[in-house]
């Protein structure tokens, strides 16, 4: 980027957040970044004389309107929203509780909207700004055992490319980063797991989980080369709607694109049946 910005961008701890803040410190901008304690605060300021933290949980949403003011008042003006704070569910559907999908969209979907509702005035009142909305492959492509998590990232992905449209008229753009498989913490310590229960279930998933486990730590995805794509993104002047960051991504949903085709094709003539 060219022109020096201020990012907001929640979770960076670790992960895509940490990568993403440590890239755009480097290259000279502002990042306020979220954490979840006092302690991660003070760590994440010792980066860099321009990095500043916040503690807050982005599913406080009482919380999140004043830290978004105070960030506007006393660092001025967010021209970049971040949502990259959120986590992954591991787990059957029929094996797991109802409160753990309440959980999954409080953090992966009403955080990010909260965050986005509390940036929104400000942006518009200047017409310019950007959002970007961290999602996943698992936006567009399913496996069994993530039912909750592929349902909350398909949320996000919807919400993100309707609210480009809204926002289109006034200068701020709107992006779903789709990664696919990189080496963060995702399928680690950042993972909730619901214990398995049902026998039925074991010769589907149990391959898949120990799959994910062997895998965690080895990804094929860079996440700092996914800092700098984003920051690439953020620096167009015409950034895309959606971008898929890995080669696995890439190959997969390209196979869904083609499959939904195919199915479309297929029934084309009971779906044209239904006309009046």
């Amino acid at each position: 980027m060219t022109a020096t910005k201020t990012l907001l961008i929640t979770g960076v701890s670790s992960g895509f957040g940490r990568a993403l803040a440590q890239e755009a410190l480097a290259d000279g901008h502002r990042v306020v970044g979220t954490v979840r304690s006092e302690k991660a605060q003070r760590e994440f300021e010792t980066l860099d004389p321009k990095a500043i933290g916040r503690v807050l949980d982005v599913t406080d949403f009482e919380a999140i309107d004043c830290v978004v003011t105070g960030i506007e008042d006393s660092v001025g003006p967010i021209d970049v929203l971040v949502n990259n704070a959120g986590y992954g569910h591991e787990g059957v559907l029929e094996e797991s509780p109802l409160a753990e999908l309440r959980r999954q969209f409080e953090v992966n979907i009403f955080g990010a909207v909260a965050m986005i509702k509390a940036v929104l005035p400000h942006m518009r009142e200047r017409r310019r700004g950007h959002i970007l909305n961290i999602t996943s492959m698992g936006g567009f492509i399913t496996l069994p055992g993530i039912t909750y998590y592929c349902g909350s990232k398909f949320a996000l992905e919807g919400i993100s490319e309707a609210l480009g449209k809204e926002l289109g008229p006034f200068g701020i753009a709107v992006t779903a980063v789709a990664p696919g498989s990189f080496r963060t913490d995702w399928a680690g310590r950042s993972m909730v797991r619901t214990p398995r229960s049902i026998p039925d279930y074991d010769p589907l998933f149990d391959p898949i989980r120990q799959a994910r486990e062997e895998k965690s730590g080895r990804q094929l995805g860079d996440p700092v080369k996914a800092a700098r794509a984003m920051l690439a993104v953020i620096a167009s002047d015409a950034p895309p709607a959606h971008l898929l960051l890995g080669s696995d991504a890439l190959e997969l949903v390209r196979g869904k694109l083609t499959a939904l085709a195919t199915d479309i094709d297929t029934w084309e003539s009971i779906t044209r049946s239904t006309d009046g």
